[in-house]
């Protein structure tokens, strides 16, 4: 009820700021109409070249074994929920005008022959975040398939293109529309990226116009429109997505990691490495060079300002209390929700969840102008910016903590609602003897996933931050406007750190509370 009227009473400040509520503006304001058209110009280049670059990385990665895959792996894992601006800034470190590339070109007396800024960052940056997860994705779906099947195409001599095709291919097939649909959301909605090199008034996205109209316009309804026009196409694309994407069949054999290479010709083993590089290329120079440009003479001089502490702190309890609102959050949604399910009111439940994850419709930024224009009138917004921002910040993790524990928070009530009854366990002593012991891993990963989120989120800490209230993504930012390069690499590298010691150190006490359970039993 409380995250209805939270997202309700936004999206009625927009529909107030908008009285004549035509949409249709947006659309035959030539400007706007550009913007529309660049959304999902670059969301569908993003999403070909994400995605079609995607299947034959996971189709190596599937048949190759080699040192460091692993690590490789959790990189592909990790790079969704990097904070957005340590990606970008290592892709200018190499790209960009004052990069390696442009240092290369120099000493060969040439110029650079691309500008990192415009569409050219947008895709690259939008492939460095999303061609990964999406291998990682449909390798998986490749994993899935039985080991009988691997073992027959073996035994029939079949070669490596009749094998893709008729065993990979449909798995992959069942796997696509869904992964295409994720990723082209995560373009369309994509704001930090956009915000930090997009190329002017040629690439802006929706969401950047929005920013634009309220921060630097302060024309309020036209933010308001462009809110509920980006709401609108956000809704209409996740139905259509929802319709594409059908569920991947689950086939009856057993699973392996085994290799069943079937005319493993030298040519094919080029082709599968030349694909593994490339990916690799994407993915680790820009994270390397972001651990060597943060320690640079400039390390000192960050460390001993204010404003980088205070920005730190603000960073950290953020990120802890919005991680905290959101777990407690999914765990009261999820305990509503499975007692509806056990009761047999499946609709009932699916309504419920369907609520936690309103924000994968209902943009954060969306949100952030709602709250904006309906705390304007009752008070000084900027002076509640750090509860919005916690707010915005929490809702937006919520949807993969619902996500996360939606089948195992079921799974637990069905194994131990009777035995629970029967000992009268209820409350805080149930939650402690039996969801707390169970749920422990899928818990520490919803929350490292929310806190991961919200440490590096740029959109509404872009929308009420200033100089008194600002996170180190903001912060951040305003180094990579001001051209202070040396200095945004030591906060790059710090956000880095920050984020891999944090997930770890979630981990490990996982690890630790377990061990504890174990040997009190």
């Amino acid at each position: 009820m409380v995250i209805a009227t939270f997202v309700f009473s936004a999206l009625a400040a927009l529909f107030y700021a908008a009285p004549s509520l035509n949409v249709l503006a947006v659309w035959q304001d030539p400007y706007y109409r550009h913007v529309t058209q660049f959304s999902f110009y670059q969301s569908f280049l993003s999403t070909l070249i994400s995605v079609g670059f995607a299947l034959p990385v996971a189709h190596a990665l599937s048949k190759r074994d080699f040192k460091g895959k692993n690590l490789l792996l959790r990189l592909f894992s990790s790079t969704l929920v990097l904070p957005v601006l340590v990606g970008v800034f290592g892709l200018l470190a190499i790209y960009g005008n004052s990069g390696l590339f442009a240092d290369l070109f120099a000493y060969f007396g040439d110029e650079l022959p691309f500008s990192i800024y415009g569409l050219n960052g947008i895709l690259l940056a939008h492939a460095f975040f999303n061609l990964p997860y999406a291998a990682r994705l449909l390798l998986q779906a490749l994993e899935s398939i039985p080991q009988e099947q691997h073992k027959l195409c073996a035994h029939l001599g079949m070669s490596q293109w009749q094998k893709f095709k008729w065993v990979e291919w449909p798995r992959l097939r069942q796997q696509l529309p869904h992964v295409s649909g994720l990723v082209f959301m995560l373009c369309f909605t994509s704001f930090a990226t956009v915000m930090a090199l997009g190329g002017g008034p040629k690439s802006t996205t929706i969401e950047l116009a929005i920013y634009q109209a309220i921060k630097f316009d302060f024309d309020l309804q036209a933010g308001a429109l462009l809110a509920i026009w980006q709401m609108l196409l956000c809704g209409v694309l996740a139905l259509t997505i929802q319709r594409l994407a059908k569920p991947v069949a689950v086939s009856s054999g057993s699973m392996t990691h085994q290799r069943y290479l079937v005319n493993d010709t030298l040519g094919w083993q080029i082709w599968d490495g030349a694909w593994i590089l490339i990916a690799s290329l994407l993915v680790v120079p820009p994270l390397l060079v972001v651990i060597v440009s943060g320690l640079n003479s400039q390390l000192v001089s960050v460390l001993s300002d204010a404003r980088f502490w205070q920005a730190l702190l603000a960073s950290l309890q953020v990120a802890v209390v919005a991680s905290v609102i959101a777990l407690s959050a999914g765990l009261a949604v999820l305990t509503t929700s499975r007692r509806l399910r056990l009761n047999h009111k499946a609709r009932r439940a699916d309504q419920i969840e369907l609520l936690g994850t309103i924000i994968l419709v209902t943009p954060g930024l969306v949100i952030s102008t709602g709250l904006f224009l309906l705390l304007r009138n009752i008070t000084d917004v900027f002076s509640f910016a750090f509860f919005i921002v916690v707010a915005v910040n929490a809702l937006m993790g919520l949807p993969y903590v619902v996500k996360t524990l939606s089948q195992p928070m079921l799974q637990i009530e069905q194994q131990y609602q009777y035995l629970a009854a029967s000992l009268g366990l209820k409350g805080w002593q149930r939650f402690k003897v039996i969801e707390w012991r169970g749920l422990q891993k899928p818990m520490a990963h919803a929350f490292s996933i929310s806190f991961m989120l919200a440490i590096g989120d740029l959109g509404a800490i872009a929308l009420f931050g200033g100089q008194e209230f600002r996170t180190l993504p903001l912060y951040l930012f305003q180094l990579l406007g001001s051209y202070q390069m040396e200095a945004a690499g030591v906060v790059s590298l710090t956000l880095l750190l920050l984020s891999v010691v944090c997930f770890t150190l979630i981990e490990k006490l996982f690890k630790a509370n377990t061990k504890v359970q174990h040997d009190k039993c």
